[in-house]
């Protein structure tokens, strides 16, 4: 494990008070910003004067005081430079590879990644002329081999949605590194509990509507990198987030700072509840994974990359072998057991949870899925803490025993 507190590096960074002293920060939810000087404008536009050049604001498209301050204090938490919001998860990736491939170039990705993002690099990019091949997440060796001279992204999530499989970021750093690639990595299932940038990625997304934010009303974005990398992303010219457009609303950014000071606590809460759950399924003889179990083949992976006291997350998979056997451990834990809710997304407050390949993951083929290890019947479960956690795992129980996935 890591001695790193991305808590305590939030809590040291800069507080933002607000504009009468209010210990929150103010929402500037004006649209454009007044120029007190002529000639300033030309120069805004040239890049010459910006926020950090002389505290001006152009339009909320390109800066806006409160969602940079969310920006700042997520890459205190990540421990990189700097940090730009945006509308989506999605638009983060998006801009992201946007930015860093252009016609003729090549990604390596990790093959287990969500389906939205597998849609993006399988069969949107190629369409702007950039091309992808998928390795396994856990086969450092397959990314190396995958590598071209076109070759400018090594992209993977921490940690795989939704087989969970864990990437070996120090690995794949070293590899970057000595090709000259960047190493864009999506850590949404595991804010705080692992640092991407510190394992040595150069680029961090988040989709911030999951576990960020923690309440399931908001859908945002980040990317977590270099200064010279983020002024890329907002340049006037060419950047893409400037450009394309994804832009946070203030409102939504204060709503994320209120959040973010209870995030560690949140993480802690989602790992033991998860912890717990898992090692009653385990023992039940229910085929389940998850990484903090000692049967998780990644495990000694998974512990050398977390952070000093975050657990192992709030993800966990029960692989039900048939989509109809799927659909009836749902049904018991919803209808019957009021255990939690079918729905896509993570990082509630309550358990959210769904059948991966027919939703979250339905994107991706068939015979992709397969050779990515998706079983047909893999429910996916993001872990809440509401209720009694005693009371919660009796309720898992009773379920998992009425579709017949008691081995012992």
């Amino acid at each position: 494990m890591n001695d790193f507190h991305p808590e305590q590096a939030l809590c040291e960074t800069r507080r933002e008070f607000g504009e009468h002293g209010g210990v929150t920060p103010s929402i500037s939810r004006s649209s454009t910003f007044t120029v007190m000087d002529p000639e300033t404008m030309p120069e805004i536009f040239g890049g010459i004067r910006g926020p950090e050049q002389g505290g001006c604001f152009l339009y909320s498209r390109h800066f806006n005081p409160t969602v940079d301050t969310l920006a700042r204090y997520l890459s205190a938490m990540e421990g990189t430079e700097f940090a730009v919001c945006t509308a989506s998860g999605m638009s983060a990736i998006s801009c992201t590879l946007l930015q860093l491939c252009k016609n003729g170039d090549h990604i390596v990705s990790s093959d287990t990644i969500y389906g939205g993002t597998h849609a993006l690099l399988d069969e949107l990019l190629p369409q702007f002329g950039i091309t992808t091949t998928f390795v396994s997440p856990s086969d450092t060796a397959a990314f190396e081999k995958a590598i071209t001279p076109k070759t400018r992204v090594i992209y993977t999530e921490t940690v795989g949605n939704p087989t969970l499989k864990v990437a070996d970021i120090r690995a794949l750093s070293k590899l970057s590194k000595a090709h000259g690639l960047a190493l864009v990595v999506d850590n949404t299932f595991t804010p705080m509990m692992i640092s991407p940038a510190r394992l040595g990625a150069d680029v961090v997304v988040y989709s911030m509507t999951k576990y960020i934010n923690g309440a399931s009303d908001l859908v945002a974005g980040a990317i977590c990198s270099t200064k010279a990398l983020v002024h890329q992303l907002m340049d006037l010219h060419t950047g893409r987030v400037m450009l394309l457009g994804p832009t946070m609303d203030p409102r939504m950014a204060y709503d994320i700072i209120q959040r973010l000071p209870h995030l560690a606590l949140r993480m802690r809460e989602h790992s033991r509840r998860a912890l717990a759950i898992c090692r009653r399924l385990e023992e039940l003889g229910v085929p389940v994974v998850y990484p903090g179990l000692d049967s998780f083949a990644q495990k000694k992976l998974a512990t050398d990359l977390i952070n000093t006291g975050y657990g192992y997350g709030g993800m966990f998979t029960i692989d039900c072998t048939t989509r109809e056997r799927a659909d009836d451990l749902l049904d018991e834990l919803q209808n019957k057991e009021d255990f939690g809710y079918i729905a896509v997304s993570l990082g509630y407050f309550d358990t959210l949870m769904s059948c991966s390949g027919a939703s979250t993951s339905s994107e991706i083929s068939r015979e992709e899925q397969e050779k990515m290890g998706l079983s047909p019947g893999l429910i996916r479960l993001s872990i809440g803490y509401t209720g009694r956690l005693e009371k919660r795992i009796e309720q898992m129980e009773r379920a998992v025993r009425a579709v017949g996935l008691v081995k012992r």
